[in-house]
């Protein structure tokens, strides 16, 4: 059994938003991570899941898959850093070992020192001319 705490979770807006804007992210097939500085010494995560994946009952699997992936790559799991997931549709499919798998991929390839994980934004025209 894992002897180490469970890892807290995120549960404010701004700390979502603070994963959003000022972290890296790496997407997978079934989830994009987000990986932002937090409190020093602690791991945390929030789970995204949007109604476009379906029902309750479809959400709540898609959390409960990521969280085991979670709490089995605990050890793994940076320290002092806000871990955000944003559940994919694929995921409603996928068995645990194959997101695990993938979390572990996306950890692997953010914390290399030369990936800058900066997301594209594209330019809007204002649509004035």
């Amino acid at each position: 059994m894992n002897k180490q705490p469970k890892p807290l979770t995120l549960t404010l807006n701004k700390e979502f938003r603070h994963a959003y804007y000022q972290g890296k992210s790496c997407a997978t097939p079934y989830f994009v991570l987000y990986l932002a500085r937090g409190r020093q010494g602690q791991r945390r995560y929030g789970i995204t899941t949007s109604k476009k994946l379906g029902g309750a009952v479809q959400r709540n699997r898609a959390r409960r898959v990521i969280r085991a992936a979670v709490w089995e790559l605990m050890a793994e799991l940076p320290s002092g850093k806000d871990l955000v997931f944003v559940a994919r549709e694929r995921i409603l499919t996928a068995k645990s070992p194959e997101v695990t798998a993938a979390l572990r991929g996306a950890l692997k390839k953010l914390q290399r020192p030369d990936y800058s994980g900066a997301r594209k934004r594209s330019q809007r025209s204002s649509g004035k001319s």
